[in-house]
């Protein structure tokens, strides 16, 4: 049968990726403004730093990691997320050393080995910031709003935000104990996932899929939370007042990180069923340290762009896939083809875009590619025109029609453009 793509990744065909580089290009101007510098890491890091970084009881450290030994019988891993990476590099750059926040962003591709659907696949794709260094609330609604005015200027509807405070260590603890007294009588009827994951991590159990309905009677983690955490809390929804986020607590929400600390959230639009949520993140106060650094705050998000094109399609939110050309050449005749040549390379050095014929068709099926490339203008140039120094420029939209000089025929366009 031949080579086929692997299971769980796709093909990103012409016609289609660029409806990728126009949420990527919306995603790139809005850390502009918000002054976050793009970041480029490994997509492959020791197996270890996912394991410390991500934590040992989570899904991906458990069940979903691509890991292989290297040449070196070195434990390497394809990145499943990317914030270990970011945070890696933050620590070995020593861009803690800096006198303001680190703020950072990144696209590229991740990899978890997980069963293929609708929005999920083994190769996927995130937009993610980190800003690293400041514990201010402030910091955690400037992030939160920045996912949110992507998922806004982008068109989605219905878009909003939960958040929830999972506390510092001191009303993790508190809680921890509390959670346990709730799981315990009923640890013989969770799934084998969770009865693995109460002793070492409950507040994971909370994020199961499989035993939800059993968790409806289970304490509030926001009635656990110490003077500091509720402080943080409640400066970080007055924040998001200001801006005005659409947001809604839930003290459910613990995502399925094991490194978040105060703030964790989740960016929801109106998707397919239960495919609603787009993107989430929280706080990682203690990341840092954790991977070698020093103690350094930091928060952020990942958002999946295979998510956000498919609430696109589903929502129809039509998004431009196909640039217009300038213009397209049409030669007729063996002299009028070789500076046809010359005509369409100095028009692209001048930053114009062009194309021709390569195919050697007639007049006819020429004009038919001009219209598929939505051309604004087609340049006609025979061995008649040639001579006299001259070109046919005719507007595609209006079907006007002018003799322009050879030498001047960038200029035009560029006067027109």
């Amino acid at each position: 049968m031949g080579f086929q793509k692997p299971t769980g990744t796709q093909d990103l065909l012409p016609g289609v990726v660029e409806k990728w580089q126009y949420v990527e290009e919306k995603a790139r101007d809005l850390c502009r403004r918000f002054n976050y510098r793009e970041i480029r890491t490994p997509i492959f890091e020791q197996t270890s730093l996912f394991v410390r970084g991500v934590g040992e009881t989570t899904d991906i450290v458990e069940k979903e990691m691509y890991t292989f030994d290297d040449k070196g019988n070195r434990s390497m891993t394809l990145r499943p997320e990317g914030t270990a990476g970011v945070v890696r590099a933050y620590v070995e750059n020593k861009l803690y050393g800096e006198p303001d926040v680190s703020k950072l962003y990144y696209i590229g591709p991740m990899f978890r080995y997980e069963r293929p659907q609708a929005g999920r696949q083994r190769q996927f794709h995130q937009f993610g910031v980190e800003a690293l260094g400041a514990v201010d609330p402030a910091i955690d609604a400037e992030v939160i709003a920045l996912g949110y005015q992507l998922c806004v200027e982008l068109g989605l509807k219905d878009v909003k935000v939960e958040i929830n405070s999972v506390g510092n260590a001191t009303s993790r603890a508190e809680y921890r104990e509390t959670l346990l007294g709730f799981l315990r009588p009923m640890k013989d009827t969770l799934c084998k996932d969770c009865q693995s994951r109460m002793e070492r991590n409950p507040l994971r159990v909370l994020d199961c899929k499989v035993d939800q309905d059993k968790f409806v009677g289970a304490p509030s983690i926001l009635d656990s939370l110490d003077e500091e955490s509720l402080s943080h809390f409640a400066k970080l929804q007055a924040y998001l007042d200001d801006f005005g986020v659409d947001y809604a607590v839930n003290n459910r929400l613990v995502r399925g990180l094991d490194y978040y600390t105060l703030t964790a959230f989740e960016l929801k639009a109106q998707g397919i069923g239960a495919i609603d949520t787009v993107g989430g993140g929280g706080r990682y106060n203690g990341l840092v340290g954790d991977i070698g650094g020093p103690d350094q705050p930091g928060i952020g998000f990942g958002i999946g762009l295979e998510r956000i094109q498919l609430i696109l399609e589903h929502q129809n939110i039509e998004v431009t896939t196909l640039a217009p050309l300038d213009v397209y050449f049409v030669a007729l005749g063996e002299s009028a083809d070789r500076e046809v040549n010359r005509l369409l390379f100095k028009l692209r050095q001048s930053g114009l875009s062009g194309e021709r014929d390569y195919l050697g068709r007639k007049m006819k099926a020429q004009m038919k590619s001009a219209d598929r490339f939505k051309a604004r203008y087609t340049a006609i140039l025979g061995d008649d025109e040639l001579e006299r120094g001259e070109i046919s420029l005719k507007a595609m939209d209006t079907g006007e029609q002018q003799t322009v000089k050879l030498d001047d025929l960038v200029a035009t366009l560029r006067g027109n453009n």
